[in-house]
């Protein structure tokens, strides 16, 4: 059935959306009709599911004639930032640039719930699915801005004023956050190496020197990991379109930079022991 598709001045898209857990619901499959009957009538290249009043994470995008499902996206990995003028149907198809990334490592569902994992390499097309992220994720263009800048884009919409430039205030492409995981990757790799210290002939003295080393680095990953989470959860304030500061992306990092410490505190403690 063909839905109305909201737009600003319509808060209502500004909810959190939730997961899809069971694909083959009446419900899921209602709304999935939904998405691609409103599509095809208004000629649209995506839609997500709340730009029609449903909060769930799941949107289409148009590919080779046809509408491909994506369900509970996350972007684990971008690069090449580039400057990408769209015309948005929420905010009544006004020419907005922005800054997006051309190359992206996508993990999401499909309509049948089968993981699927996915590499970008097209603007136009990373374009489409960051701005589906944006909406899945309660945010839009205008929360690029800072307030001044904000209230000029809310008057052009209005038909009261020129559209500001997003380019300033978009999401760094460079974050002061991943020093934290350069220095710690860093260490972890010096305690990976220290693993193998004992199997040549070195003295003692180097060995307990290798250890102290160890249990150092050991504190020092501890207080970076915690440092990054703290800094990445200022920076998803002040960029709240940030994919990269997404509190999921922030536990990903933490989990396996802690994973790899804890086995390697682990096997130096039997090691050098």
């Amino acid at each position: 059935m063909i839905q109305k598709i909201k737009q600003y001045p319509d808060e209502s898209i500004n909810v959190n959306s939730g997961p899809v857990a069971n694909f083959r619901s009446e419900t899921i499959r209602n709304i999935l009709n939904d998405l691609k009957d409103t599509a095809v009538e208004h000629n649209l290249e995506a839609l997500s599911a709340i730009e029609i009043g449903y909060p769930y994470q799941l949107f289409i995008l148009k590919e080779n004639g046809t509408y491909k499902v994506y369900a509970n996206a996350r972007i684990i990995k971008q690069s090449e930032p580039f400057e990408s003028t769209e015309e948005c149907i929420y905010f009544h198809n006004i020419p907005i640039t922005l800054q997006r990334y051309k190359n992206l490592s996508l993990v999401y569902q499909d309509e049948n719930g089968n993981d699927k994992i996915e590499k970008i390499e097209d603007e136009k097309k990373a374009s489409l699915i960051q701005r589906m992220i944006d909406f899945t994720f309660n945010t839009s263009l205008l929360d690029r801005l800072k307030p001044a800048q904000r209230a000029q884009a809310m008057k052009a919409l209005a038909g009261k004023g020129q559209m500001p430039s997003f380019l300033e205030q978009t999401c760094p492409t460079e974050s002061k956050k991943d020093y934290f995981i350069s220095v710690a990757d860093k260490l972890l790799f010096f305690m990976f190496i220290s693993l193998f210290v004992p199997l040549f002939n070195v003295s003692q003295k180097s060995l307990e020197v290798w250890y102290t080393y160890d249990t150092i680095a050991a504190y020092l990953v501890v207080a970076l990991l915690i440092g990054f989470f703290f800094y990445a959860q200022y920076e998803a304030k002040k960029y709240r379109q940030c994919t990269s500061c997404q509190i999921g992306n922030q536990i990903g990092f933490i989990i396996k930079r802690g994973t790899a410490l804890i086995i390697f505190t682990i096997a130096a403690y039997f090691i050098y022991h």
